[in-house]
């Protein structure tokens, strides 16, 4: 992976960033970092503002601009896109749920499978995410204060067919309440549907 693909990712997976710290991650100087920055700025990838620092003086955040984001892809966006709608006008909204129910199951058996004997709340959140990661939702588990879990999903895949048939994301919020157990409380508190940079999950 280049450096530019590395600012791309981490941009990505950590929301917007100062240079400085940008230079750190890369273990580059600050100008080096900077310089960096400014030439994916130019191709239209990156984008800064400026907010208040804690002394007065701006601080300067590079984020990620739509063409940034649209380097992470939504796997087979148009298709599935096209498809959802055929079904829904061909056999109507209760062949969509039948899909959607399908794939829920299918899921939900491949979930339980990676989760397999995992005793602790954190061992299967880990393994949840590990599971998720490998489907392209650059997911990530971690462990809070308060003993809470929080599971992170950078990017989506499928945001395209969500977009068109939000059942897919209640879908998913569904089976991970299952797989995790009747035990456990599953929220989803960011969703990239809302507006958010990714979605997020409170799990106790």
């Amino acid at each position: 992976m280049n450096t530019s693909e590395q600012i791309l990712q981490y941009l990505k997976m950590r929301g917007p960033q100062t240079a400085q710290a940008m230079a750190e991650y890369l273990q580059q100087t600050s100008m080096g970092a900077r310089r960096q920055l400014e030439q994916l700025e130019d191709k239209g990838l990156v984008a800064w503002e400026d907010s208040g620092g804690k002394v007065g003086r701006p601080v300067r955040r590079w984020r990620l601009t739509e063409r940034g984001h649209a380097r992470f892809p939504d796997r087979h966006a148009e298709l599935t896109v096209d498809l959802v709608k055929q079904v829904r006008s061909l056999f109507g909204e209760a062949a969509v749920e039948q899909l959607i129910a399908a794939r829920e199951g299918a899921s939900e058996a491949a979930y339980r499978a990676r989760i397999g004997a995992a005793a602790t709340l954190q061992e299967k959140v880990a393994a949840l995410a590990a599971a998720r990661d490998d489907e392209g939702y650059m997911a990530e588990a971690e462990l809070r204060e308060d003993g809470s879990m929080l599971l992170v999903e950078n990017h989506c895949p499928i945001c395209a067919a969500a977009a068109a048939c939000q059942n897919f994301c209640r879908s998913e919020l569904d089976v991970f309440q299952r797989v995790l157990g009747p035990e456990v409380k599953v929220m989803r508190i960011e969703h990239q549907l809302s507006g958010a940079r990714r979605c997020a999950y409170e799990i106790k």
